[in-house]
């Protein structure tokens, strides 16, 4: 069968940086509903796309095709109180941007006695990145996945967010 819009593509996949670092990889085959739904990068989407069961490909990706440019305006410094007494490097917390309803998870950067920084961007901002990947399997998409815009069931996403 072959990769069409309103398919459930599985793949393994490995994400790695210019520098061939893995950044990301796969234990077990991950799937997305294909067609434009945003369930996986667009070129990559675009590489796979009328491909079958088996396809290798390796895509390169500019920063505009992944995460985005790494945006300064992103790391900010916040007042201590507004955080739990245990918030440490590391932790991830969410906010919204002022006049928007979109979440951004911001990073813990650093504590100090009265402010913490957070940085916003994604940990894979600003890098070029290669998603070399794998076809294993490819199936009609049920009508109610087509619906909710994303695959349902084992290996999904389910509706987490």
């Amino acid at each position: 069968m072959r990769i069409e819009k309103n398919t459930v593509v599985s793949l393994n996949y490995e994400l790695s940086d210019a520098t061939g670092n893995i950044l990301e990889k796969t234990d077990t085959p991950i799937s997305y509903l294909h067609g434009g739904y945003g369930g996986i990068f667009p070129l990559v989407e675009e590489a796979l796309h009328e491909m079958e069961i088996g396809y290798s490909c390796s895509v390169s990706m500019e920063p505009e095709d992944t995460f985005g440019e790494y945006d300064a305006e992103l790391i900010r410094v916040e007042p201590r109180s507004s955080f739990p007494a245990n918030v440490a490097v590391g932790m991830h917390f969410e906010g919204g941007a002022e006049d928007s309803d979109d979440v951004i998870v911001y990073k813990v950067t650093d504590v100090t006695d009265d402010s913490v920084i957070v940085d916003g961007n994604h940990p894979f901002a600003g890098m070029r990145l290669n998603f070399s990947c794998t076809v294993t399997a490819v199936r009609p998409a049920t009508l109610e996945e087509i619906t909710h815009e994303h695959v349902h069931g084992a290996h999904g996403h389910g509706h987490e967010h």
